[in-house]
This record gives structure tokens, sequence and C-alpha cells, in this order.
């Protein structure tokens, strides 16, 4: 597996459980993500928001609203998993 980084969490909402995620690459609904720093875990991209409209994929400069399955802290590192 080969872990390329698509951004870094710049606000959580613990409330619905949705990083704000600053985007440096690309990134798809369905791909595999990892989110490192407080808490290490993986999970699936299963939708994504920009301005409170789902979107399909996010480029560079987006600022992504991404429901996460566990907490994460402003900082963490995002990182789409590519199964080799």
């Amino acid at each position: 597996m080969t872990d390329i980084k698509v951004g870094k969490v710049s606000h959580y909402f613990n409330k619905i459980s949705v990083a704000v995620v600053e985007v440096e690459g690309t990134l798809k609904t369905g791909d595999q993500i990892k989110f490192t720093g407080s808490n290490e875990f993986q999970q699936e991209v299963a939708s994504m928001q920009v301005e409170h409209q789902s979107i399909a994929e996010a480029k560079k400069g987006d600022a992504i609203g991404l429901k996460v399955d566990q907490p994460v802290k402003e900082g963490d590192e995002v990182y789409k998993v590519i199964e080799a």
C-alpha cells in the first residue's frame, strides 16, 4: 500500500463528527483515506461537501466537509491509501 498526502484537518465539529479538510491533492467519493496525528485510523470517503453542496471529487485548494468515523484534531494529516 502507498499513502499519498491529500490534505490537512483545519477544523473539527465534534457534535456532528465532521472534519473540515484543506485539500492539497485530489479526493473522490469511495477513496480509502487515513488520518494521522492525534488519532490514526482509516475509512472510506462516503460523502463530501463544499459550502453545503455534495460533491463527488475534491481538488487542490478546496475546503471540504467530511463525515469522520472517529474524532480528529486540527493539524491532523489526511492521506489517500492506494492499494499496490
